[in-house]
């Protein structure tokens, strides 16, 4: 369907910058077309005005971007501390940043970023008493700091290195090696790889890719056939052996890995972002790789940790919401063989690895890190002391090898660096961040608030020591709910610049999440997905009848999942919010699977195809169905990218062109639409600084905020 081209000249950029410097004059946003597209659900009208913004090629859909992008920074640029903030962002920014560090053959491996260099640096040491010498900078692959590392893979003894990068924040990437040795760049090229690991075998590895999108597809497209292959060294592309696909099921996924000792390749298929299905093989012959499914999908999860001998150790969650660890055959898929190494507990178990002559595990208790160590057998050995609650951010440790590595935060505790002796158990800290800021003029607690239908939610506060509980501080909350995934304490240097001008930042647990497990999961998925808005919504109340903030005062911030949580409880209730936030969010949850990896996540939301009940479910709570006429919303900053392939702009877009259409308030509704960026991953530094001034100045400005830099 044709629609008309936005036309913006001059003469009305002008007009436009005019007005939004005129604050007590509404915003003239720019104009959208409106074109009569509808689709029809079970019998269902329902209308989608603004589908011309799904085409990401078309001259109409630039405009409208052009013009809404000068509307949000004349506005923003009319802000009287953007500046400072700025400057104090870059100053607080600036300092170094270290990595865990890993080992592989004899040598030792590290990121390392020296303050605000756009990209971390890979460096190397040949011991751990070496000086480190570069082996790969990233901020040499572009000028702009756009290229980024998206995977990386060290052959076992140390010799080559693979690694994937990705331009301009896309999901897509491309593979390259280097000799290790020489330093040299060598021919292999790989493209077109996607939700790939690189995985060493001989002088080989294997990846995931897709076949090559049509032109104009490689943003939106929805991606279909994964597969797996084996690439040689020295060789092209074309001759990459393929392991494993399927014909008959375009919408799975396929991950490949070997075992330490690169004995075992083990495949993982999945068809949505939890559940899948495990396969195993001896890897005897590339040329004949017979590969056993030990796993059935796609009601758990499964994950080979690693092999003893022709055991696999592997963690699962099958009648274990909380996992655990058992033993099982590579050709072997029956449960009732399996063996419990380590059993399901209380807490959820996390992760596990075999360090030195132990396993590794950790777990969640209370949203926080508590991590241990048992024998082969299965015997608990002892605790590993962490210095706070807090966040074990990577455990970095080889069988058979005495010394581990590990990384540490929390909300007022920076990032450090520790080494870990395997056998006396001595922890020694190695690196530590020189931040400008005082953790301990700040305190941190984790509450329990009880949501709308009585469950019991856990929430972390963080505020300045003496602030007065008054109902006047300003406030930002934040969630995610969904996918499994959980939020554990963690420092952020961009939040320090809220905290110290007195603003509390709360974190809020809610269902949907992996906290407490599988069923904390699903508490929040499909027809249950409202518990997660009602949780947040309640966290909301709670701070307010507690005297923490009011609604005059109150922001709610969120990306991609959190961006749909902030974009539904906005619309459900904007009342109760004065800011939102919502960042790369799903906006359109009738349409989602149609893009790029959309489709997989129909296990947490179902799809409007699959009934009229499911249907309803999604049309009830789609933040872009859910705008009425004549509401007053928050103050809006809206963020998404124009590489953004894992959750299209589109989503933004279109609820942005509806939210200004309908909104009846003086709040600005904005959005702000990075360039040469995706989804978050592999962001320059520069953009997260000129991306965070943006929105805290949005968020301090519109919550009355005086700060003084």
């Amino acid at each position: 369907m044709k629609t008309k081209l936005i036309l913006v000249t001059a003469i009305s950029f002008m007009l436009l910058t005019q007005q939004c410097k005129q604050s007590s004059s509404p915003i003239k946003y720019p104009e959208a077309n409106k074109i009569d597209s509808v689709d029809v659900y079970f019998g269902h009208e329902v209308a989608d005005p603004y589908r011309w913004l799904e085409d990401d090629n078309s001259e109409e859909t630039a405009a409208w971007v052009e013009a809404e992008n000068i509307i949000t920074q004349t506005y923003l640029s009319d802000i009287p501390f953007r500046d400072q903030l700025n400057e104090r962002l870059t100053k607080i920014w600036n300092y170094p940043k270290y990595g865990v560090p890993f080992n592989k053959g004899d040598k030792y491996f590290f990121f390392k970023n020296d303050g605000i260099q756009n990209q971390s640096v890979l460096y190397m040491q040949n011991t751990p008493e070496a000086e480190p010498e570069v082996l790969l900078d990233p901020n040499a692959l572009s000028e702009d700091g756009t290229v980024a590392l998206a995977s990386l893979g060290i052959s076992k003894n140390g010799n080559y290195l693979a690694y994937g990068i990705s331009r301009g924040g896309s999901d897509w990437s491309e593979i390259y090696v280097m000799d290790i040795e020489t330093r040299e760049t060598l021919s292999d090229h790989i493209n077109w790889v996607k939700f790939s690991g690189i995985s060493w075998k001989d002088d080989g590895f294997f990846y995931s890719a897709y076949s090559e999108p049509k032109d104009g597809d490689e943003l939106s497209g929805q991606n279909q056939y994964h597969k797996v292959f084996y690439h040689t060294l020295g060789t092209t592309q074309e001759k990459d052996l393929l392991i494993f696909e399927d014909k008959e099921n375009p919408l799975r996924n396929f991950h490949a890995y070997v075992t330490d000792d690169e004995n075992f390749l083990i495949v993982g298929e999945t068809e949505s972002t939890s559940g899948n299905a495990l396969y195993a093989a001896k890897l005897r012959s590339l040329k004949d790789i017979k590969l056993n499914k030990i796993a059935e999908g796609f009601d758990y999860d499964y994950h080979v940790i690693d092999n003893i001998d022709d055991n696999l150790l592997m963690l699962t969650n099958h009648e274990a919401p909380n996992q655990k660890l058992v033993v099982t055959k590579y050709d072997n898929a029956d449960p009732a063989n399996w063996k419990d190494i380590i059993p399901e507990k209380a807490n959820v178990l996390e992760t596990a690895s075999l360090v030195g002559e132990l396993i590794f595990v950790e777990y969640l208790q209370d949203a926080s890190s508590k991590a241990y160590f048992y024998s082969i057998d299965g015997t608990l050995t002892r605790e590993l002391d962490l210095p706070a609650i807090g966040t074990l951010s990577g455990f970095n440790g080889e069988k058979n090898k005495n010394t581990a590595y590990f990384g540490f935060t929390s909300f007022t505790f920076p990032s450090r660096v520790y080494k870990y002796n395997l056998s006396s158990g001595n922890t020694e800290l190695m690196h530590t961040s020189d931040v400008d800021f005082e953790p301990e003029n700040y305190v941190t607690k984790q509450i329990s608030y009880t949501s709308k239908d009585g469950t019991k939610v856990p929430m972390f506060i963080v505020h300045k020591k003496d602030i007065m509980m008054d109902g006047n501080n300003p406030t930002m909350l934040y969630g995610y709910g969904g996918f499994n995934i959980s939020l554990t304490p963690s420092f952020s240097i961009s939040r320090v610049a809220f905290l110290e001008q007195g603003g509390i930042y709360v974190m809020a647990n809610l269902r949907g999440g992996g906290e407490y497990g599988e069923v904390w999961h699903e508490a929040g998925t499909l027809q249950k997905k409202q518990n997660v808005f009602d949780d947040f919504i309640s966290a909301a109340n709670y701070l307010i009848d507690n005297k923490y903030t009011s609604s005059e005062k109150l922001a709610i911030i969120g990306g991609s999942n959190g961006g749909l949580l902030v974009g539904a409880c906005m619309t459900q209730q904007p009342e109760l919010f004065k800011v939102a936030i919502p960042i790369v969010g799903v906006m359109d949850m009738l349409r989602y699977h149609n893009f790029t990896i959309g489709w997989a996540w129909a296990a947490d939301y179902g799809r409007s195809d699959d009934s009229e009940e499911m249907f309803k479910y999604l049309y009830g709570y789609s933040p872009l169905h859910n705008i009425k006429e004549g509401v007053d919303y928050p103050a809006t900053l809206a963020i998404t990218a124009d590489h953004d392939d894992r959750v299209v702009p589109a989503h933004t877009f279109k609820f942005m062109a509806t939210l200004q259409e309908h909104n009846s308030g003086k709040n600005p509704v904005l959005v702000r639409i990075e360039t040469k960026a995706g989804h978050g991953a592999g962001k320059p530094t520069d953009k997260q600084i000129s991306e965070a001034t943006d929105m805290y100045s949005f968020i301090m400005y519109n919550l009355g905020m005086e700060p003084e830099f």
